[in-house]
């Protein structure tokens, strides 16, 4: 039955052309950061001090032309690539799972409980995150793993409330009440029968979480709160880009281009997703 409905979701997601496209471009950018440093005798932090600055073109294999202290512009936009979609993905999976366990309980216990745990969410919802998220940098330092967990941390509360609406639904079955008259516990119940039911709307929403995220940490790193030298991330590569983009605009363009066209692609494949689901729901 599952394998049924997988196969009609993905079959589904097969004839859309526009989902389909922005699969191959992402998992091209994917591989393009993996694999791409190999092709490239230029080190991400490796100086050439001949050719500071210099346009795009295949002279010293700096195909993306350099930065102004002379460091390859391809080895470290892949470099940037990689970080920001580690960044994506790990703070997601926090934000995922966090959010999931989170409204899952609330839905399903529901009374006093939900009440609480929501009124704990909308209080969250009305603070400015972004300085909760500074404020843990200062605290604890510029960490790439603080960054990740800290991240994760003040993304889940959408994601409760999806899972939360979605458990009230699902607690109404008929599969639940027959859990519960064989003597199941709660922690069983969410585990084995609600959380497996609810995954389709989680699923979708988790791809549309991991642009955010990306996006969210490239400010950061805009602003200088995030990635730190010698270590780059796309948001630290566009600041650099940024006062040099009158005399270099290649600087700029380069991690610019590579990032809109990445969130370009996640978002669409997203869409994709959520379409091809709800059509499976309807």
């Amino acid at each position: 039955m599952i394998s049924s409905l997988v196969d009609d979701v993905l079959r589904r997601l097969r004839s859309n052309p526009g989902a389909m496209c922005a699969l191959a471009v992402t998992l091209g950018i994917v591989a393009l950061t993996l694999f791409g440093p190999w092709f490239n005798p230029n080190g991400s932090q490796a100086l050439d001090w001949s050719h500071v600055a210099s346009q795009p073109g295949l002279q010293n294999a700096h195909w993306f032309g350099t930065d102004r202290l002379g460091r390859d512009l391809f080895a470290r936009t892949l470099e940037g690539a990689r970080v920001s979609l580690a960044v994506g993905l790990v703070a997601s999976s926090v934000s995922l799972l966090v959010g999931i366990a989170y409204g899952a309980i609330a839905g399903y216990i529901g009374g006093n409980t939900d009440h609480v745990m929501m009124r704990i969410i909308e209080i969250l919802s009305g603070l400015p995150l972004i300085f909760f998220v500074i404020f843990l940098t200062v605290i604890f330092g510029r960490s790439v793993y603080l960054l990740f967990l800290s991240i994760g941390a003040v993304g889940w509360l959408t994601m409760a409330r999806i899972v939360r609406g979605q458990t009230l639904s699902v607690r109404q079955k008929e599969f639940i009440e027959a859990a519960v008259a064989s003597g199941a516990g709660t922690v069983r119940i969410i585990v084995k029968h609600v959380i497996p039911n609810v995954m389709g709307p989680v699923i979708v929403y988790a791809t549309l979480t991991v642009p955010q995220i990306i996006m969210f940490e490239s400010f950061l790193s805009f602003l200088g709160l995030g990635i730190q030298e010698p270590h780059a991330s796309l948001g630290t590569l566009i600041a650099a880009g940024a006062g040099e983009m009158e005399a270099a605009p290649w600087i700029l363009l380069v991690p610019g281009g590579l990032l809109a066209v990445l969130l370009l692609a996640l978002n669409v494949f997203g869409d994709g997703l959520r379409d091809a689901l709800d059509v499976k729901e309807r």
